[in-house]
């Protein structure tokens, strides 16, 4: 399976922040040493241009970016301090993004080792969120003709309520949001579906919830390309998760999602999302998990 990485998709932090900016080189490392991929597998995205993003975002928003002039009151409802190298590295996970989805569609499977940004909005960013990398992509897409309809499948704990405030009104692309109900997003977005989850949710309850949903979101989207969301903020023990997902039952969703989508033939793009574990090391390894259910089911 090919996959985007890039040394930029770490960008320093101020030391003790929320955000685990060390999973991205640490998942990296943890598929190369599990032999999940090759140095051959690896494609590595440049910057995502100006105009790419002004698909999705306004541009007194991206000038902001470009000069540092985000004032506080934007850098803290973005979580993160603005930084040249955080701006470049968000542009840099957007492309891949980009590139993933075009992969997938030449191979049936593809993964950025980034991406997932789903509360980015068109003019500002919003939990950890700098930029829609998904947003920017389905649009490039749909400009560029590669397809007519898209899935974007989130399991994020957090309703990917960007993705679903900029798609509102775009029958090209279904917005699946699988989430907990009392988490973040405080105010919700109107997904095409959203199935809100209680606190506390185990494996058991999370896949039969799951399995109730998906193939609701396939018939209904009939895309010609899924990207999914992946995020590991569901696992038990997870800091803003508020679910109790074991490994095991991560990788059970994961299978399910990928089985299902895989049968019907439609391509599939896989992105990280969230994950805030104890440590960046223990996140990127329930990132992991849906590499390894990947090699078994596209072998």
């Amino acid at each position: 399976m090919r996959v985007c990485y890039s040394e930029g998709y770490f960008a320093p932090l101020p030391e003790g922040h929320r955000f685990p900016m060390g999973k991205f080189p640490a998942l990296y490392a943890r598929l190369k040493d599990e032999h999940l991929i090759a140095s051959a597998d690896v494609v590595v995205p440049d910057e995502a241009s100006w105009d790419d993003l002004a698909t999705v975002h306004d541009a007194a928003y991206l000038n902001a970016l470009r000069d540092g002039t985000l004032d506080a009151k934007a850098e803290r409802r973005m979580g993160l301090p603005w930084s040249e190298a955080l701006v470049r590295r968000s542009r840099r996970a957007t492309q891949g993004t980009i590139l993933t989805t075009r992969m997938a569609i030449e191979d049936g499977i593809s993964a950025n080792l980034a991406g997932g940004m789903h509360h980015g909005y068109p003019g500002y960013g919003e939990g950890f969120c700098v930029l829609n990398d998904v947003a920017v992509t389905a649009r490039c897409l749909l400009r560029d003709g590669d397809l007519e309809r898209l899935l974007l499948i989130d399991l994020d704990v957090h309703q990917g309520n960007g993705n679903a405030a900029i798609f509102q009104d775009d029958p090209r692309v279904y917005t699946f949001s699988l989430h907990g109900a009392r988490n973040f997003p405080f105010k919700k977005e109107h997904s095409d579906l959203d199935v809100p989850l209680e606190d506390g949710l185990d494996d058991g309850g999370y896949v039969s919830t799951l399995e109730d949903h998906l193939d609701q979101a396939l018939d209904a989207a009939q895309a010609d390309l899924v990207i999914y969301l992946a995020g590991v903020d569901v696992a038990v023990g997870d800091r803003f998760g508020r679910l109790k997902m074991t490994r095991s039952g991560l990788a059970r969703r994961d299978r399910l999602v990928l089985e299902t989508v895989h049968r019907r033939g439609i391509p599939i793009a896989l992105v990280l999302a969230g994950g805030y574990a104890k440590t960046p090391e223990i996140t990127a390894d329930l990132h992991a998990i849906v590499h390894r259910e990947a090699r078994r089911v596209y072998r």
